[in-house]
């Protein structure tokens, strides 16, 4: 398997020399979720299967934007979201194939709910 970048750019032209000279963009430092998927087979082939499930999450989270990620991050803080609000943002995930991912929301719901995190809104 070739490791590629989010642009589809082999690893290998990827270079410091290339980031100075400005020839490589945005998605060419953006890490490629197949690559995150291959180390996520590594790291289960070695014995850390939490290691290998953090990087099959973030392998389906490279569908999502920096901003909708750091919102999604600002929306699981304790009284900042209400049921409706976090199942809306499982079913947006689970759309995108995010299925991992939305568990993960699903089990926060579950936790915040229990414990009187949620927002009554």
């Amino acid at each position: 398997m070739t490791l590629r970048a989010r642009s589809g750019r082999p690893v290998e032209e990827i270079t410091v020399e290339r980031v100075v000279a400005g020839e490589l963009s945005g998605e060419d430092l953006r890490v490629h979720p197949d690559t995150l998927r291959a180390q996520a087979e590594v790291a289960a082939a070695h014995g850390n299967p939490q290691l290998a499930a953090n990087l099959r999450r973030a392998a389906e989270m490279t569908a999502l934007t920096d901003e909708r990620l750091l919102a999604i991050y600002e929306a699981l803080r304790p009284g900042r979201s209400s049921r409706a609000e976090l199942e809306a943002i499982v079913a947006e995930l689970e759309d995108k194939g995010a299925r991992m991912t939305a568990r993960m929301v699903r089990e926060a719901i579950d936790g915040g709910a229990e414990r009187g995190l949620l927002s009554d809104r």
